[in-house]
């Protein structure tokens, strides 16, 4: 145990994963292992401890107890973990198995020498902004949820387009008749709203992205607002209409409905290991410069 004597950076450290793979097994495994060895006590997420066929503990346990999260997988599974943990302020570290990973930054190769210098104190933390919803039918409350990456109003299952207000602190902006609208905070500029061709915000930017979803006039474009401002969409028309959040909390809407967005008093903690870069993981997971550098060594 080389390095028990070294007390680490964070003495208690929970496992969370998604066990959708042999490698994602694997990795948790391994992890447990390196931690144990380096003198950390851990602790496995409920649901990931039953995959791997041990005692785990639930979200409840590990937002008053563990002093970091470690989430294996993708970004689905690090949304999960954080909205679950973000009211207990735990930081969370992830490593991608998953797909694209934006938010999982840490890649399998350098696991074990990401999460080594984490535990050895060498880290930045970095603060995520969360959208804060509620929405209230004939003014009383329906639903109260948060969101780290967006909130969606859209068509439910009729497939017809609905039509809704936009105000920005009470102002009237628009009427439209569309899809739906999102409305992304920073780390969800690089889902479901760049999908819809949103613009990208930096982390460090205190703004939302509206992202209207193909409306039914070519002037209608994705705006963004300071995350200081309350967002309003009332619903005007629709025979179905349903809001999503992050992809996990669903909601039917009705005419009159009212979903109200603003910053959250809390955020998302991420701890990143050293020579962490927002914009390299832009450029490695969107592929830019990939076409210049590859022509440049056909020259």
């Amino acid at each position: 145990m080389p390095h028990a004597a070294v007390r680490p950076s964070f003495g208690r450290v929970a496992l969370i994963g998604k066990l959708r793979s042999a490698e994602i097994a694997q990795s948790l495994r391994e992890l447990r292992e390196m931690l144990e060895q380096r003198g950390c006590e851990v602790l496995i997420e409920r649901e990931t401890a039953s995959d791997l066929g041990l005692r785990g503990v639930d979200y409840a346990a590990i937002g008053a107890e563990a002093k970091l999260a470690i989430v294996v997988g993708g970004d689905g599974t690090m949304l999960a973990a954080a909205r679950n943990l973000v009211r207990h302020h735990v930081p969370l570290v992830g490593v991608n198995q998953g797909r694209v990973g934006f938010m999982t930054d840490i890649g399998h190769d350098d696991m074990r020498s990401s999460i080594g210098a984490i535990l050895e104190g060498r880290y930045s933390i970095e603060e995520r902004a969360l959208l804060e919803a509620e929405i209230k039918r004939n003014n009383k409350s329906v639903l109260q949820t948060i969101a780290l990456n967006e909130a969606v109003v859209g068509k439910g299952s009729q497939g017809r387009l609905i039509e809704f207000n936009l105000l920005i602190d009470g102002e009237f902006v628009y009427t439209l008749r569309a899809d739906g609208v999102i409305v992304a905070t920073p780390t969800g500029s690089t889902a479901y709203a760049m999908s819809a061709q949103g613009p990208i915000l930096h982390p460090a930017v205190p703004a939302f992205a509206l992202v209207p979803l193909n409306p039914h006039t070519l002037s209608a474009r994705p705006v963004s607002v300071s995350d200081r401002m309350m967002i309003e969409i009332v619903l005007v028309r629709a025979l179905d209409a349903r809001a999503h959040f992050d992809g996990f909390a669903l909601a039917d809407m009705q005419q009159g409905d009212r979903l109200l967005l603003k910053r959250s008093a809390d955020a998302v903690r991420f701890v990143h290991p050293p020579g962490y870069s927002y914009f390299a993981t832009l450029r490695e997971k969107l592929r830019w410069s990939e076409v210049l550098e590859k022509n440049r060594d056909l020259e």
